[in-house]
């Protein structure tokens, strides 16, 4: 088995980001794509040029996918919404959870066959089990797939049938299974953290289905194999990791994002650069995410 070596994270762009999300490799753009959900904006980093982009919005955003070119579809409050980012022409708007006023989109992904999947949640926060995950596919039809969570994150698949989800407010990361009509036949427990670990947030898999997951309150990020095995730490001075995804040249470097969400005076002297960009080198490469395909 290949031992996974990464190098220490590096700040390359240093914010103070609230709640970092939905970090977006899109290699047609040599760029990294992330959100701040609290300030509605959204952050463009092009590693070759070294040039920064911020895009201000009227809602909070959870994540955003790429389609092609310069469409984008974002996940907003309680609307998907197909945009052109360069224009800013609106091309499709679809509501979600027109009923639960106070719930949001979190955090969302594409699968292996270009469907796209997100999760909602109370936005408050209550401890009341209001969040569901769903799947968008290419004609633009909704599914309710999961319910009763509490704060949704993930989900990153292993194929276009199998999947992790978490709800990190649970600390718990499932592993389901869904039949060709999106029915999930299978939902297990993959992985539970304890106290200390924080919870689990956002994460991705490398190409050998290895799971990088963000520890939200950790500081870390953690790498378990199929079995559900840590195989690999990498510690950060940054208390809350929130979203990774692999990207760069040859999809070997992974792009995380952080957050200063609930940090006390006491955190932010020991955690110095929360809510920053940061990279990491990796001997592992990832596995490369496919856009949504929309048919518009």
């Amino acid at each position: 088995m290949q031992t996974i070596k990464t190098t220490k994270p590096k700040v390359i762009w240093k914010l103070n980001c609230i709640l970092g999300e939905g970090t977006l490799w899109v290699k047609e753009h040599n760029s990294i794509y992330f959100v701040d959900i609290k300030k509605r904006r959204i952050y463009v980093l092009n590693i070759n040029n070294k040039k920064k982009k911020i895009i201000k919005l009227n809602k909070q955003i959870g994540f955003l996918a790429h389609i092609k070119k310069n469409l984008f579809i974002l996940g907003l409050e309680r609307e998907l919404r197909i945009v052109n980012l360069k224009s800013k022409k609106i091309i499709k708007s679809i509501s979600i959870e027109k009923n639960l006023t106070k719930n949001r989109i979190n955090d969302g992904k594409t699968d292996p066959k270009g469907r796209l999947w997100f999760g909602t949640m109370d936005n408050p926060e209550r401890l009341i089990k209001k969040g569901s995950l769903y799947c968008l596919d290419k004609n633009l039809k909704l599914k309710k797939i999961d319910k009763n969570y509490l704060i949704t994150n993930g989900p990153a698949f292993l194929d276009e049938n199998n999947f992790y989800h978490t709800d990190s407010r649970k600390k718990t990361i499932y592993k389901i299974k869904i039949n060709k009509k999106l029915k999930i036949i299978k939902k297990k427990i993959f992985i539970r953290f304890n106290s200390e670990d924080g919870s689990p947030d956002g994460m991705t898999l490398d190409s050998k289905k290895n799971l990088w997951v963000c520890h939200f309150h950790g500081a870390t990020i953690s790498v378990f194999n199929k079995k559900g095995e840590k195989i690999h730490k990498i510690n950060f001075l940054a208390k809350n990791i929130t979203n990774c995804t692999f990207g760069g040249k040859n999809n070997n470097e992974l792009f995380v994002s952080t957050a200063t969400k609930s940090m006390s005076k006491v955190d932010f002297k020991k955690y110095k650069y929360s809510g920053a960009l940061f990279s990491v080198k990796t001997n592992m490469k990832g596995k490369l995410s496919k856009s949504y395909k929309a048919k518009l």
